[in-house]
């Protein structure tokens, strides 16, 4: 935009504002180099940063919050803002987890971006039902699960499984899991699977 004064021209610049998103969201990171003996899971988990707009979210993830350059045994969470990332948060205790397992690094930090793009830009049908994403390295192979409220709502889990499997763009079969189901057994067979 330029406006004349006394026949020269001034530029004005507009002012951009950001763009909101619907909620704001949290990062959080569990960096277990050595598990200490008798330590409480998720004495090392931390939130990272909290945000509200698109600016924030590329910056952030440009810029650090990419699985790949995490070191193995490490967690990164992308969770909605006020849902811990556990299981015992009330948001959290009647829920379940659609998980993914991952040989390839690259494959990781790709679908990771997609689901937070999906997440924070409201792809889902259910968005209210979900709570956050994990992405867990590894040595030999990642995983990474979509955590829901309600595992009990098969018709909810299944829609919001099948429009994840498709926003990652998987042809492998992925499974739910109940959290009670995981508190319980070492070694938890899915309930749901698409």
């Amino acid at each position: 935009m330029a406006t004349e004064i006394e026949g020269s021209a001034v530029v004005v610049a507009e002012t951009k504002q950001p763009h909101r998103l619907e909620r704001k969201w949290s990062f959080w990171c569990d960096i277990q180099s050595k598990p200490k003996p008798g330590a409480a899971w998720g004495s090392s988990l931390r939130k990272i940063y909290t945000f509200d707009t698109v600016e924030e979210f590329w910056c952030l993830h440009d810029q650090t919050f990419q699985p790949s350059k995490l070191s193995p045994n490490a967690d990164i969470h992308l969770f909605k803002e006020g849902i811990e990332p556990k299981w015992e948060d009330p948001v959290c205790t009647g829920g379940g987890k659609w998980s993914i397992t991952i040989n390839r690094k690259e494959s990781l930090d790709l679908m990771w971006q997609e689901t937070l793009m999906a997440l924070i830009g409201e792809q889902f049908d259910e968005a209210d039902e979900i709570c956050g994403v994990v992405a867990s390295v590894r040595k030999n192979q990642d995983k990474l699960a979509l955590w829901t409220r309600t595992a009990a709502n098969e018709a909810v889990q299944m829609s919001i499984g099948k429009k994840w499997k498709e926003i990652i763009d998987v042809t492998d079969k992925i499974n739910y899991s109940f959290h009670d189901d995981s508190k319980s057994q070492r070694s938890v067979k899915g309930r749901y699977s698409i």
